[in-house]
């Protein structure tokens, strides 16, 4: 391992302990890195403007740095087991091309805020990811909603047949889910917007550091102001965004339980597109839905991450090295759940529904409600009319699916579905972007 940015010349080094201490840290940071680097320069020109470092200096270093990304990128710079973590290596990098120069680069800084500004840069893109996403599968599910609101198919509860319900009724469902989602993440990404570099450890450094210009530069909205509640908020900030896309993969999972139903044998309502299934090793007559199934899996690493984080976060005021654990599981559940939600906007975009099928399945019983309701607004008071209909189901048999739908006239039903008032929410959402 490279040496040690904590090392004041008299460490004792264990190798077992070492390869505790930094964990994976060096893995996980490959995603962070190139946010690192972006936040080092910030940091550098900060300091040359409160003359801590000198203009040559501060271009020099903020040229190495740019070097340094691009080398990463290319893959000729490789973060491994040499560093202790991104940190390090950023420092040992200029160091070796820069000399002393390359050591001004920590002045003001701790690897507590330099690893908080790098997470919250890398949550706030993910947090933009996972609201395009969801706007685009609302897109689509509006546009889906619009071609099928005349298609009947059954509606369930209990996974028992209920009453008609439509296409366009279960597609504008997950239109205005995704909407939420969408919205709610934007929400997220406005609470993190904040910038913790310039809070060092956890109580500030005596440089009246230029936290306005860093704070500009980086784009974030504000500052986070109190040294110790920036340190505090680690793990809490990761949360809330675990908590977006939690509420996204939620939605993710009923709907490939949905289909994992309806494309079965038995139902038989919907064809899903070929490159969402696989084949089986031995059967040759299957098809098998494994995306489906591993879309209704994929909430399982958020839960994981949530949990997790949960069980690591009862610590006092302060930054401890507990915090380091929580870097893994946000990464993971970050990188996971963004995989399967983008999956998400083409899978809607091509299901097929069978109409015939659909139809089929919508037996007379199915018009029970429709017809106690009818007697109900005739005055016939409700709990009566929900007897007599149910004593009367033989008499259903020559009502339609259609007229069903077309009466079902309650603002967001299957005859007035308001696909506008979905359209110009989701298009509020798109100007916050």
């Amino acid at each position: 391992m490279a040496g040690l940015i904590w090392d004041k010349g008299n460490a004792t080094v264990d190798e077992r302990i070492m390869r505790f201490l930094a964990g994976e840290d060096v893995l996980l940071d490959q995603a962070l890195f190139t946010y690192d680097i972006r936040a080092s320069i910030a940091h550098v020109r900060g300091l040359s403007r409160i003359a801590v470092l000198t203009a040559e200096e501060s271009a020099t270093i903020c040229h190495e740095l740019t070097q340094l990304e691009q080398l990463f990128h290319s893959g000729a710079f490789v973060l491994d087991a040499r560093f202790e973590d991104g940190h390090s290596a950023i420092e040992a990098h200029l160091v070796e091309q820069l000399g002393e120069v390359g050591k001004k680069v920590h002045t003001g800084r701790s690897r507590n805020d330099q690893v908080l500004v790098a997470q919250r840069l890398y949550l706030l893109d993910a947090l933009d990811a996972i609201v395009e996403l969801c706007v685009q599968a609302a897109r689509i599910a509006l546009e889906r909603a619009d071609l099928g609101r005349d298609i009947p198919m059954p509606g369930y509860t209990h996974l028992q047949r209920a009453v008609p319900s439509s296409v366009g009724l279960w597609f504008a469902a997950f239109a205005e889910a995704f909407i939420d989602d969408a919205h709610f993440a934007s929400m997220t990404r406005s609470c993190l917007d904040s910038n913790p570099l310039g809070t060092a450890a956890g109580y500030g450094v005596n440089l009246a550091l230029d936290r306005e210009g860093v704070t500009a530069e980086l784009g974030f909205a504000r500052m986070q102001l109190n040294p110790i509640y920036t340190q505090n908020s680690r793990g809490k900030f990761e949360l809330q965004a675990l908590m977006a896309l939690n509420q996204c993969l939620l939605d993710v999972r009923r709907l490939a339980w949905d289909l994992s139903l309806f494309t079965t044998g038995e139902f038989d309502f919907v064809t899903l597109p070929d490159q969402y299934t696989t084949g089986s090793s031995i059967m040759p007559n299957k098809r098998n839905p494994d995306v489906i199934e591993l879309l209704r899996a994929a909430t399982a690493p958020t839960h994981g991450a949530i949990n997790e984080l949960m069980s690591l976060l009862s610590l006092p005021s302060g930054y401890h090295r507990d915090l380091q654990a929580t870097k893994g599981p946000v990464l993971r559940a970050l990188t996971a759940g963004l995989d399967a939600l983008a999956l998400i906007p083409q899978l809607l975009a091509h299901l097929e529904f069978r109409p015939a099928r659909l139809r089929a399945a919508i037996t007379p019983d199915m018009y029970a409600t429709d017809r106690a309701i009818e007697l109900a607004s005739e005055g016939v008071p409700f709990r009566e009319a929900y007897r007599r209909t149910a004593a009367e189901l033989d008499t259903l048999a020559d009502r339609t699916p259609e007229a069903s739908l077309n009466a079902r006239t309650s603002p967001g039903a299957t005859a007035d579905l308001r696909l506008d008032l979905l359209e110009a929410r989701l298009d509020q959402i798109r100007v916050g972007l």
